[in-house]
């Protein structure tokens, strides 16, 4: 079978979404671990590591270019798949609740496209408020680097970016909470022995994720504000 032919199939569409979505999720979780700097009241730690990441130039470009790229696949494949599966039962129930232990149906389940619709919105947003939002320079170790612990504490001093943000990050959790098991899942990690286990992990990963990021924002708006 040819590789086209692969991904045409629903078990390679299925890959697409898992191999994409786990990419995107394991990204979420490092950039996460790097804003915890956030919370020090010294700005100088995220200043070095928002610096040391605009200084990896060309390769930073590529880094962005392939999550970019996996995030177009996986809308793309999400877009399809749900189409298709709508297509395929074009009645939908009268109650959603759980199929049982391992289809796990439920709201995360049946929100998915409609989530990561507003997650994708979300992100060009966020790359606009903090990327090509406002400048200021600091200076540290004797060079001249942008300061955008300023402007992160400055945006959410604002309690609408704040609350925005905070919706967001539950929408994130939501989708996390069932991206990350399905994912494993469709990779072949199911079954009796496993499911449960993953299940755990893809709750597990949720839960940190968007507590933390949720986290962040609050403690900035009611202890720091605009610095």
């Amino acid at each position: 079978m040819q590789i086209s032919q692969i991904f045409r199939s629903s078990i390679g569409k299925k890959l697409l979404l898992a191999i994409t979505g786990l990419s995107w999720a394991g990204f979420a979780v490092g950039h996460f671990i790097g804003n915890t700097t956030l919370l020090l009241k010294d700005p100088t730690p995220f200043n070095k590591y928002a610096h040391f990441l605009s200084g990896l130039g060309g390769a930073l470009i590529l880094v962005e270019l392939i999550l970019a790229a996996s995030l177009l696949v996986h809308l793309f494949f999400a877009i399809k798949v749900t189409l298709e599966n709508r297509k395929a039962r074009p009645v939908k129930y009268a109650v959603s609740k759980s199929a049982g232990r391992e289809s796990k149906k439920g709201f995360a389940t049946s929100t998915m496209i409609y989530t990561g619709i507003l997650l994708i919105i979300f992100l060009v947003l966020h790359i606009t408020h903090f990327k090509f939002g406002a400048v200021y320079m600091t200076t540290v170790d004797g060079n001249q680097i942008r300061d955008l612990y300023k402007t992160v504490y400055e945006f959410y001093a604002d309690p609408i970016n704040t609350a925005y943000y905070v919706i967001m990050m539950i929408l994130l959790g939501t989708h996390l909470s069932h991206g990350v098991w399905s994912a494993f899942q469709s990779l072949g990690l199911n079954g009796n022995r496993f499911t449960p286990f993953i299940y755990k992990v893809g709750f597990l990963v949720a839960v940190i994720v968007s507590v933390g990021f949720i986290a962040i924002p609050i403690y900035i708006h009611f202890t720091g504000g605009a610095v």
